[in-house]
C-alpha cells in the first residue's frame, strides 16, 4: 500500500493544493515588490498592437451642450472692438439716468453681477433670481419636500416562486432496498398592496390587501390550489415620542434624535435664502451706484485733465513766440513743453487707464448687461446731490436693528435653532406607541367566481361574509435607559440657541458701529465737499493773478506751471469729493437697510404657474375666515406678517433751524440744506 499510486481524487486534491500555494506565492511577490516584476517580463505580441486609450481615451474634448439665447449671451457675442484713446466727443452718447442703470441691472439678468466678482473662476458661489426657488424646490430640504412625508403612500408587490423538494419519507414500511422519495411541488404567488397616511399628530393609518396563492401535491389538501388572503386596517398613533403636531410640524414624522426637518423647518430655510437673495441685490444696486458715480467723476476728472492740457498749451505756445521774437528763455519754454505733456499723458491715462473714462463705463456696462462696446458712450444723466442731508439718528438707529437684511436673517436662524430645542426637548421621552389592527380573512377555491366548493367558493365571497375575523390591539414601549442620545441632543440644541443668540447681539452691535460710521462718513465727506470746493475757487483765482503778472513780466514762470498743476489737482479732488458725498449717503441708506427704497427697487415674486392660480381660487371658496380669532386656537406663527424691504420709512429731523455752513461763499449754489426721507423726495 505505501508503494501504491494514490487515486485519482487524492491527486487533483494535490494538484489544486500546489497552485493554491503559487497562487498565494505570486500574491505575495506583488504585493512586496509592485509592479517592478511585471519589468522583468518580456514584451509579447500584443504589445505590436495598436490601443484604443492611447489615442482617444485621454485627449481633451469639447463638451456639447444646448443652449439658448438670452441677453447677456447676446451682448457678448455683439461686443466690438474696445475703446482705448478715442476722444469721447466723437462717440455717440447713450444718456442714462442713475433709475435706468438701475432698472437695467435688476431687470435684465439672471445672475447677480458685483464689482470684483469670480464668476468666471468660481461659479458654484454665484447668486442668480433662481436661488429662492431652489430653496423652495430642494427635495431634501424644501417645504414641498418636508410636506412629503405626509403624503398618501400606496405600495404593491407581486411575487412567484416554485418549491421542487425531494422530502426523506419512506411510505413502503422498510428501510432495505432502493426507494423513489416523495417529492413535495408547490406553486406560490404573493400579491400586496397598501395605502398609507401619516398625520401632522404623529398618527398613522395603514389599509392592506394580501392576496397568497398556493399550489401544491400535498395528498391531505382538500383541493389542490387555493386564494387565502385578508383586508387589515392599522392605526398606530404615538403617545409620547413623536406625537402632537408640534413636534411633527419641526422636526417631521418618523424623524431620527437630532434630525429636524419638518415643515416649520423648511420654511425658515426658504426665508433665509430669501434674506441671501435679497442681500444679493442689494450688493448689486450698490455696485451700480458705485460704477455710476465713478462714471461721473471720470468724466469731470477727463474735463479737468483736457482744460489742464490746454491752459498749458497755450502756455507753451506763448512761450514758444516769446522765444522767437527774443524776449523769452529756452528753460521757461522747455519747462512749459514738459508740463504740456505731462497733462496731455494724464489725459491719456484718464480715458484708457485702469481707472479712466472708458474703463469706468465698462466696469458701469458689464453691472447693467450690456455689451462691453457697442460703438456708443454712456453718458450719466443725473447729477450728483450737493446740498447737506440731515437724518435723525435714533429713527436712523431703529431702522437699522429691524431693517438691515443681516439682522433678519439672523434672527430666522435664532428661530429656527428655537424649534429643535423644541423637538429635541419632547424627544426626551420613551416610545410608547397604541397600535390597533382589525382584519377579515377568507379563503376560497378561486379567487373570483363560482364553484361547488359551498363557503370556500371564492376568496372575495368569503372575505365579504364576515365569518373569519382578527383584531389586535395594545401599546408598544421602548426607552433607552438612561435617554443618553436624546440628553445629548437636547444640550446640543441648547448651545446652538446660544450660539446663534450672541451672533444676533454681536450683529445688531456691529451694525450700530457701521450705521455710526457711515453717519460719520457723511459729515466728514460734507464737510471735505466744502473744503476742496473752496480750494478749487482759491486756486482758480490763482492762476488768474499769476497769468496777468507773467503776461506782464513781473512773476517767473514756475509760479504759473505750479498753480495751473495745482488748480487740476484742486478740481479732481473737488469731484472726487463730491462722488464720495453721494456713495457715502448711498452707504448710510445701505447701514440703514433702506437701500432698496431709497434707489426705488422693489422685490416681487413672479408669476405663477396658470393652473395654480384655478387652485388657489378653488382652495379658497372652502375657506372661512375667524371672526374671533381670540377663540381660535392655532400655533405660534413664524413671523408677525409680510415684511417689504422696499418700503420707505420716513427719517423725521430735529426741529429747528437747518445748519449753513459759515464757509459756503456767497451766491453759491453748490451748498444747501435739505431734510429728506428715504426716498428723497420730500424737502423741508
Amino acid at each position: 500500500m505505501l508503494n501504491a499510486a494514490p487515486p485519482a481524487t487524492s491527486r487533483r486534491r494535490g494538484f489544486s493544493l500546489r497552485a493554491t500555494r503559487r497562487a498565494c506565492l505570486l500574491a505575495a511577490l506583488i504585493s512586496t515588490t509592485g509592479c517592478g516584476v511585471f519589468d522583468h517580463i518580456k514584451p509579447g505580441p500584443h504589445d505590436t498592437v495598436e490601443s484604443y486609450h492611447d489615442d482617444y481615451a485621454m485627449r481633451i474634448e469639447y463638451p456639447e451642450v444646448h443652449t439658448c439665447s438670452t441677453a447677456p449671451s447676446q451682448a457678448a457675442q455683439q461686443t466690438t472692438e474696445p475703446l482705448s484713446l478715442e476722444d469721447p466727443s466723437k462717440i455717440p452718447a447713450l444718456e442714462m439716468s442713475l433709475d435706468e442703470a438701475i432698472q437695467l441691472a435688476v431687470q435684465q439678468s439672471s445672475v447677480l453681477r458685483s464689482i470684483g466678482g469670480t464668476l468666471v473662476t468660481n461659479p458654484q458661489t454665484a447668486t442668480t433670481v433662481y436661488e429662492p426657488a431652489l430653496a423652495h424646490a430642494n427635495p431634501f430640504s424644501g417645504t414641498e419636500a418636508a410636506l412629503s412625508a405626509f403624503d398618501a403612500q400606496w405600495t404593491q408587490q407581486l411575487f412567484w416562486n416554485t418549491v421542487d423538494q425531494p422530502q426523506n419519507v419512506n411510505f413502503d414500511g422498510g428501510f432495505a432496498g432502493q426507494f423513489t422519495p416523495r417529492v413535495a411541488q408547490q406553486t406560490q404567488a404573493t400579491f400586496n398592496s397598501g395605502l398609507t397616511k401619516q398625520t401632522a399628530q404623529g398618527a398613522s393609518f395603514a389599509l392592506r390587501h394580501v392576496i397568497n396563492y398556493a399550489y401544491s401535491n400535498n395528498p391531505l389538501r382538500r383541493f389542490p390550489s387555493d386564494y387565502g388572503g385578508y383586508i387589515e386596517a392599522e392605526w398606530r398613533q404615538p403617545l409620547l415620542q413623536g406625537s402632537g403636531t408640534t413636534y411633527n410640524r419641526i422636526a417631521g414624522p418618523n424623524s431620527g434624535i437630532g434630525q429636524y426637518n419638518g415643515v416649520l423647518i423648511a420654511r425658515v430655510n426658504e426665508d433665509v435664502a430669501l434674506a441671501d437673495f435679497e442681500q444679493a441685490v442689494v450688493t448689486l444696486v450698490s455696485d451700480v451706484e458705485t460704477a455710476y458715480w465713478d462714471l461721473v467723476v471720470a468724466y469731470r476728472i477727463l474735463e479737468a485733465n483736457v482744460k489742464g492740457r490746454d491752459a498749458a498749451l497755450q502756455t507753451f505756445q506763448y512761450q514758444q513766440v516769446r522765444l522767437e521774437a527774443g524776449a523769452g528763455r529756452s528753460d521757461e519754454e522747455a519747462q512749459a513743453q514738459s508740463q504740456y505733456f505731462q497733462f496731455r499723458a494724464a489725459v491719456e491715462q484718464s480715458l484708457g487707464g485702469t481707472s479712466g473714462l472708458y474703463t469706468a463705463e465698462q466696469t458701469l456696462r458689464y453691472l447693467i448687461g450690456l455689451p462691453a462696446t457697442d460703438g456708443r458712450l454712456i453718458k450719466p444723466t443725473t447729477k450728483p446731490t450737493d446740498v447737506k442731508v440731515v437724518f435723525d439718528w435714533e429713527s436712523a438707529l431703529g431702522q437699522a436693528l429691524t431693517r438691515r437684511v443681516e439682522v433678519r436673517r439672523q434672527r430666522f436662524n435664532l428661530q429656527r435653532r428655537e424649534m429643535e430645542l423644541t423637538a429635541a426637548r419632547l424627544n426626551r421621552r420613551p416610545l410608547l406607541d397604541f397600535l390597533g389592527k382589525y382584519r377579515w380573512r377568507g379563503l376560497g377555491d378561486d379567487l373570483i367566481g363560482g364553484g361547488d366548493n359551498g363557503q370556500l367558493d371564492n376568496l372575495y365571497d368569503s372575505i365579504t361574509s364576515g365569518d373569519y375575523q382578527e383584531w389586535q390591539a395594545g401599546v408598544e414601549f421602548t426607552m433607552p435607559v438612561g435617554l443618553r442620545q436624546a440628553s445629548v441632543a437636547y444640550a446640543h440644541a441648547k448651545l446652538n440657541l446660544q450660539r446663534e443668540r450672541a451672533i444676533l447681539a454681536e450683529t445688531e452691535l456691529r451694525v450700530s458701529h457701521d450705521l455710526s460710521a457711515a453717519a460719520r462718513q457723511i459729515t466728514l465727506a460734507q464737510q471735505l465737499l466744502e473744503t476742496n470746493y473752496d480750494r478749487y475757487q482759491s486756486d482758480l483765482r490763482q492762476v488768474d493773478v499769476l497769468r496777468r503778472r507773467y503776461t506782464d513780466g513781473t512773476d517767473n514762470i514756475n509760479f504759473l506751471l505750479q498753480a495751473q498743476r495745482q488748480v487740476v489737482i484742486s478740481e479732481s479732488s473737488f469731484y472726487r469729493a463730491l462722488t464720495d458725498y453721494n456713495l457715502a449717503i448711498r452707504d448710510f441708506h445701505r447701514q440703514k437697510g433702506s437701500l432698496l427704497a431709497y434707489n426705488q427697487v422693489q422685490l416681487a415674486e413672479g408669476q405663477w404657474a396658470a393652473g395654480a392660480y384655478r387652485d388657489a381660487y378653488e382652495v379658497g371658496r372652502c375657506l372661512t375666515p375667524r371672526l374671533q380669532p381670540q377663540e381660535t386656537c392655532v400655533p405660534r406663527p413664524l413671523t408677525r406678517g409680510p415684511f417689504d424691504p422696499s418700503t420707505p420709512q420716513p427719517t423725521s429731523v430735529p426741529q429747528g433751524m437747518p445748519y449753513v455752513p459759515d464757509s459756503m461763499p456767497a451766491g453759491d449754489e453748490v451748498l444747501q440744506t435739505m431734510m429728506i426721507d428715504e426716498s428723497e423726495t420730500t424737502l423741508k
